[in-house]
């Protein structure tokens, strides 16, 4: 089969020197990779510059992107030609539209106004002790994968962070309804550490426990093959 696996995390610019990211790693997708790797099934990897990776292997493609535009302009052919794909990377939420000095928002008549302003420095100043930033909400990646691919298998992840198990699996199932997964992999930030990683495969009906990282990668492998 054709694998395809996003990883790690984007970052958005804020300006040429500046940007939002998160913490992903990227080390759960490698583990993913490299299951189906040692399967001998093709890989694809979309993956961020900074995160872990496989090493360099027959049958492994890797792609690096930063942005979430970036994702959807790479990720549009690939689901189109791929049997599968796993999404783990963590997608920003937001993007930056503008930043400015405090005392410039204070005194503005209308707030409105910075929605539609750009940076155009290359690196903005920091003299100003307080800056404001202006962001804006990115479109839902995951949300579109079925648009361009009915018939690919989905698998999506949901983090949530010190959920109780009922919460986790309420919100993660509604993920996987909207967005027309066939699993999702469900996991709670105060469960994970470098030794555990306890994480729960949730498709309509039924739920999989996996307790590592290693585990959740065996996991996904066998209801992607059909090896129940």
């Amino acid at each position: 089969m054709k694998i395809l696996i996003t990883s790690g995390g984007t970052t958005e610019k804020i300006d040429q020197v500046r940007g939002i990211t998160n913490h992903s790693t990227g080390r759960l997708g490698k583990q993913i990779a490299e299951r189906f790797l040692a399967a001998q099934h093709q890989v694809t990897l979309v993956t961020a510059p900074s995160a872990v990776k496989p090493s360099v292997q027959e049958g492994l493609s890797v792609l690096e992107i930063s942005t979430v535009a970036d994702l959807i302009e790479t990720l549009e052919p690939l689901v189109k030609t791929h049997d599968v794909l796993i999404h783990s990377m963590a997608v920003s939420d937001y993007t930056p539209v503008y930043m400015t000095d405090f005392e410039e928002v204070e005194h503005a008549d209308n707030l409105a106004q910075f929605l539609t302003k750009q940076n155009t420095q290359t690196k903005i100043s920091s003299q100003a002790d307080y800056q404001v930033l202006f962001l804006k909400k990115t479109p839902k990646v995951i949300s579109l994968v079925k648009q361009w691919n009915p018939a690919i298998k989905l698998i999506g992840f949901k983090l949530l962070v010190n959920a109780d198990k009922k919460e986790l699996f309420q919100v993660a199932r509604n993920s996987l309804n909207t967005n027309q997964m066939d699993y999702v992999l469900a996991n709670d930030l105060a469960h994970i550490s470098a030794e555990q990683h306890l994480a729960y495969l949730l498709d309509k009906t039924k739920a999989y426990k996996a307790q590592t990282k290693a585990e959740i990668a065996d996991l996904i492998f066998e209801k992607v093959t059909d090896h129940d």
